[in-house]
Order: C-alpha cells, then sequence, then structure tokens
C-alpha cells in the first residue's frame, strides 16, 4: 500500500507537469504562429504603406489582424470581428518605443492573444483566441484515470507477487508458531526460498539445533546432579537417623564410645561439605562458570586414597585392597575425587560380598 501510494503520488505530480509543459508549448507554438503572421503583414505594410496595404476580407476563421496607424486609428479586413481597444502598452509599441509586444487580453472563451509588432510608423497586430484549455483538461482526465488505473493494477500484481514470495515467510511463522505451542525442538523447519529468506530458515534450525543441545544438557546435567547428590544424601541420612534412633533410646554412649562418636560426627561433616561443594560445582556449571582455571596440579594417588577412605566411612563392612603409586594430573580436586568416589562406591554396592573391591593406580604410556 505505501508503495501504491508513492507511486500514485508520483503518477500525479507527473502529470501535473507534463500538462504544466504541454500548455506552455502550446502557447509557445501559437505566439511563434502569430510572429510569423505579423512580419508578413508587417512586410507587406511597410511596402504599401499602413493606410493602403490590402487587407483581405475576413474568411469566417483563423487569425485577426489590425493595423495601427501613427495617429492612433486602426484599420480591419471587412467582416472581421471586432477586436479589444489597443491597450496602453501596445500605444507605445507603435509610438517607436518598443519593438513588439506579446498580451493576452482575457483568459476565457472570449479572450485574444494578440501581437503587436512595430511596421513603419506604426504597427501591425495579429491575434488569436487564446487556446480552449478544455482539451488539456481532458487530456489530463484521460491520463490520470489511466494513471490510476495502473497504480491500481499494479498494486494488485504487486500483492499477488509480494504474497507468493513471502510464502516461505508465512510458513516459516506457522512452524515457528507450532514449535512454540508444542515445544518440539526436533523438528527441523524445511530449507525452501532462496536468498535471505534461505539464510533466515537455516539460521532459524540452527538456533533450534542450539536449544536441543541446551535442552539435552540440561536434563544431563539434572541426571549427574540426581547421581551426585544421592550417595551422601543417603549417608548423611543413615547417620543422622542412627543418632537420632540411639538418642531416643539414651543409648548414645553406650552405643557409641566417643572415639567412634567423634569419628561418626567427622564423617557428617564431611558429608555436609561435600553436599555443599557438589551444590557450589552445580551452579558454576548451570551458570558455564567451570573453566580451566579452576584446575591444579595434583596427585592422583591422594585422590584415591581420600576416596577410598570416605568409601570405607560411608560402608564399614567393605574390604578394599588399596594399591596406588604416584600419578600426576591437571586436574578439578574435587571433580576427581568425586568421580573415584563413585568408581570405589559403585564397586562395593555391586561386588560380591566375599570379594574385596581391588583400587589399582599406575601410570602408562600413551
Amino acid at each position: 500500500m505505501i508503495a501504491a501510494t508513492a507511486i500514485a503520488v508520483s503518477v500525479f505530480v507527473a502529470l501535473q507537469v507534463a500538462i504544466e509543459l504541454l500548455d506552455s508549448e502550446l502557447q509557445d507554438t501559437a505566439e511563434e504562429q502569430l510572429r510569423a503572421d505579423s512580419r508578413v503583414l508587417a512586410t507587406s505594410a511597410e511596402r504599401a504603406g499602413l493606410a493602403q496595404v490590402q487587407l483581405p476580407p475576413y474568411p469566417g476563421a483563423g487569425r485577426l489582424v489590425r493595423v495601427v496607424l501613427p495617429d492612433g486609428s486602426t484599420r480591419t479586413p471587412a467582416g472581421q470581428p471586432a477586436l479589444p481597444p489597443v491597450s496602453e502598452h501596445a500605444g507605445p509599441v507603435a509610438q517607436g518605443a518598443s519593438a513588439d509586444l506579446v498580451e493576452s487580453n482575457g483568459t476565457d472563451e472570449d479572450g485574444y492573444l494578440i501581437y503587436t509588432l512595430r511596421a513603419g510608423d506604426g504597427a501591425v497586430q495579429v491575434a488569436a483566441r487564446v487556446a480552449d484549455d478544455a482539451p488539456i483538461d481532458r487530456f489530463g482526465w484521460g491520463m490520470l484515470v489511466t494513471g490510476l488505473l495502473c497504480v491500481v493494477g499494479g498494486a494488485l500484481v504487486g500483492r499477488t507477487v509480494a504474497r507468493t514470495g513471502l510464502a516461505p515467510i508465512d510458513r516459516l511463522t506457522a512452524a515457528a508458531v507450532r514449535v512454540a505451542h508444542t515445544q518440539d525442538l526436533d523438528a527441523d523447519l524445511p530449507d525452501e526460498g532462496g536468498g535471505e529468506i534461505r539464510r533466515l530458515i537455516r539460521s532459524i534450525n540452527d538456533m533450534l539445533a542450539a536449544l536441543r543441545d541446551s535442552r539435552r544438557a540440561q536434563r544431563l546435567l539434572a541426571e549427574d546432579a540426581a547421581h551426585e547428590l544421592r550417595t551422601p544424601l543417603t549417608s548423611l541420612r543413615l547417620n543422622v537417623e542412627l543418632l537420632i534412633r540411639l538418642g531416643r533410646r539414651g543409648t548414645l554412649d553406650s552405643a557409641l564410645p566417643a572415639e567412634s562418636r567423634t569419628r561418626l560426627l567427622n564423617d557428617l561433616g564431611a558429608q555436609v561439605a561435600e553436599l555443599s561443594n557438589l551444590a557450589a560445582e552445580l551452579t558454576d556449571l548451570a551458570r558455564g562458570d567451570v573453566n580451566d582455571e579452576s584446575t591444579e596440579l595434583l596427585d592422583l594417588a591422594d585422590v584415591v586414597g581420600t576416596a577410598t577412605t570416605r568409601v570405607r566411612s560411608r560402608v564399614p563392612d567393605i574390604e578394599i585392597a588399596l594399591d596406588v603409586a604416584s600419578v600426576w594430573v591437571s586436574g578439578r580436586p574435587a571433580a576427581l575425587q568425586r568421580a573415584v568416589l563413585n568408581l570405589v562406591d559403585n564397586a562395593g554396592k555391586f561386588s560380591p560380598a566375599d570379594q574385596p573391591v581391588q583400587v589399582r593406580l599406575r601410570a602408562e604410556e600413551a
């Protein structure tokens, strides 16, 4: 609609300019014809004299002529319609004040375009009726209607072409709405169209792929968090329940000697610290704040030893055969300890009861 309006305004302005140029061209043509006729009449008047020059009878149509004598009187052909009196501007031409003059007397159908030319001691005048503007008006209205029809037709054709060209955008919009409503990120949008539209569709498909990866990462994070939290929470719950049960029975001091009670409280503190560290790491992981800056050089044997000790405190009945050698690696201590702890803990859960869990650490050439 904006383009059609702009075109319509352009057509209207161009039409107005064309009408003005056409009117000006017709005016110039009429003046040139009057000048030519005046020069012919002036030549005859100078040869025969203004008073004796022959003025043929008026044929009933065409140009009108008049001879202005030195005394201000005039001569006109027989039968010619009367022209307006000699104007005050044409008088000086007959008196030699200027060579010629073009003037318009009236603008309606009774008006005349009069050209006055100095000749001898007077002047000659050739006049023609002012051009009727009706043909130009009819031309203007015709061109205006034609232009408006072209604008309307162009707008309809442009709308059809635009809708056809933007059909992929409509389908893209519908697909995006469907994804928003169904939360289905696995359906890629059809790769169609060309140029900018195709690049847009590909960009949206890349965005959907990134969202799928993000959702998958969130799901893995939730699963890992549940797995990581399950073991320390279970151990913590068992130890707390044991303390509560013994406290209710009043046998806490007799059932747990001071040394065992101290070890149990230390285990509780270690489990609480482990949960705190794990929650902080999961928060950093969810924010994407984990990077290589948190790594450090450490002996993996110390990590394995600490993890084994924690498993023994969780499951006192488990037997662990430890055979480790010093292996220096660059990593995150808490994450490595948690990984080893999960391995040894799972081994203690699923190994046969009569067989010890063997933990060996060696460095091998890659």
